[in-house]
Formats: structure tokens, C-alpha cells, sequence
């Protein structure tokens, strides 16, 4: 009751108001991340398992490349790193639900009850681009590592493969929630369906874009295999947001 309460006072937040309300959001964010960190701390043999798992299965069908540690330092800030990662993705429930409740000011008080319904929808899509990524690195590994001369031998920093793997899996699941966040602006009167219809061209075009950017390996396959679920997922977001559009306006001619 007492954030409900809060959220009906916060359409007349000052700045000052809004910018305590956004600290307070990430303040509980970043404390289940470091919860979620020292849970996983003690299960980093098996997460970076999975981690190199792709590099791996490109190894099993010939290519000559060897991970190595470069560092003193090194295995620590790798355990670091892939603890905060797995914290990061298991931490998304959290995270994703206090976004929603920071912005969900925007919207009148019975569209709020959404805020879970949000949250139930963000998780598995986040999930699934960070799948997704996964099951499209080994092509992507063994693409790159072609180009490798055949004289030399390609040894790979532990922190550069980390590196490119995070952030093609991060990259993936923040992707996935793009069109979550057209539908989230249409519940909040910013974007219309009809303005997003209009701009199914743009749609179609930055999903493409979003999959060049997201296999840099050049491969038109990959590329395609990328930016087809991405139109699939805004081109739902479209027809929500017109939905939700018409019963808007059932509602006010009702009134």
C-alpha cells in the first residue's frame, strides 16, 4: 500500500524528487546483484564451463587455438567478472521489475497492476536473446578463427574471449527487450501504434542493423538468423501497441 501510495505522489515529484526515486531503484538493484554474486561466487568452475563451452566445440572440429591467462592478477578479475556476469543475468527478475516500477508513473493507476505481467515478459525474452547469442557464437568463433594464418598459432587471452562473449550475450538479451520497452512507451501515451505501424520500414531496417552489429563475422546467414526473430518481436509490439490504442479510446469514448 505504501508504494502505491508513493506512486500516485510521484506525477508531482520535483527533479530533486525524481533523481532520490531513481537512486532508491538502483540501490535495490545493485544490492540483489551483490547478493546474487556471493551466491554464485563458489559455482564459477561450472558457470565458466559453460562459459567456454562454444569455444570448445570449435576447437572439436579443427581449429588450433589455446586459451591462456595473461596476468598475475588475472584469474581473480576472470572469477570476478563471470560471477558479477551469472549475478547479472540470475539478478534480472529484480532489476528488470524496478525499471517498471521507476517508470510506471507514466501510466495511470490501473495500468500499474502491469508491472508483474512486464516483469514475467522481460525475464524470458532477456533469457532467450542470451541463448540465442550462445548458440550463434560457435559459428561465429569458427568464422573468425579462419583467418588465421596458417602459420601462426592463435593464442587467445582468457579476458578477450570473456570479453566477446559477454558482450555478444548482453548485447543479445538487452536487444530482446527493445521492443518490450515500444510497447512500454505506448502504455505510457509517449508512442502511438499508429506512429509504429508507420515505421515498420525503420523496424524492419534497424533489425538487420541490430544483427550486422551483433555478427560482426560478415555472414549474411547469421545475420538473417539474427534480425528475424528481432521483426518478429517488434512487429508483435506493433500490434499490442494498436490494441492497446483502440481500448484506449473505447475507454475515453465511454466516458
Amino acid at each position: 500500500m505504501a508504494d502505491n501510495a508513493a506512486d500516485e505522489a510521484k506525477g508531482s515529484m520535483t527533479l530533486a524528487e525524481h533523481f532520490g526515486e531513481l537512486r532508491k531503484r538502483l540501490v535495490r538493484s545493485a544490492l540483489a546483484l551483490i547478493i546474487c554474486t556471493i551466491a554464485v561466487w563458489n559455482q564459477f568452475s561450472d558457470i565458466f564451463s559453460i562459459i567456454r563451452s562454444p569455444y570448445d566445440s570449435v576447437q572439436g572440429v579443427g581449429t588450433s587455438a589455446i586459451l591462456a591467462l595473461t596476468g598475475v592478477t588475472s584469474g581473480f578479475s576472470i572469477q570476478l567478472r563471470v560471477s558479477l556476469s551469472a549475478a547479472f543475468v540470475l539478478s534480472s527478475p529484480i532489476w528488470i521489475y524496478q525499471l517498471w516500477r521507476f517508470i510506471s508513473p507514466g501510466l495511470k493507476q490501473n495500468e500499474r497492476k502491469w508491472a508483474y505481467v512486464f516483469t514475467a515478459v522481460a525475464v524470458p525474452l532477456f533469457a532467450s536473446g542470451v541463448v540465442l547469442a550462445y548458440h550463434v557464437m560457435p559459428r561465429m568463433l569458427d568464422i573468425l578463427f579462419q583467418f588465421t594464418p596458417s602459420d601462426v598459432e592463435n593464442v587467445t587471452s582468457v579476458e578477450s574471449y570473456l570479453s566477446f562473449f559477454l558482450h555478444l550475450t548482453l548485447f543479445f538479451g538487452i536487444g530482446f527487450l527493445l521492443p518490450l520497452v515500444l510497447v512500454t512507451l505506448n502504455f505510457a501515451g509517449i508512442l502511438s501504434g499508429e506512429s509504429l505501424k508507420s515505421a515498420w520500414r525503420w523496424l524492419i531496417l534497424g533489425s538487420f542493423v541490430f544483427g550486422a552489429v551483433a555478427t560482426p563475422n560478415g555472414d549474411p546467414l547469421a545475420m538473417t538468423f539474427v534480425a528475424l526473430p528481432m521483426i518478429a518481436l517488434s512487429f508483435m509490439a506493433v500490434g499490442i501497441a494498436l490494441v492497446n490504442d483502440r481500448r484506449r479510446r473505447r475507454a475515453f469514448e465511454a466516458i
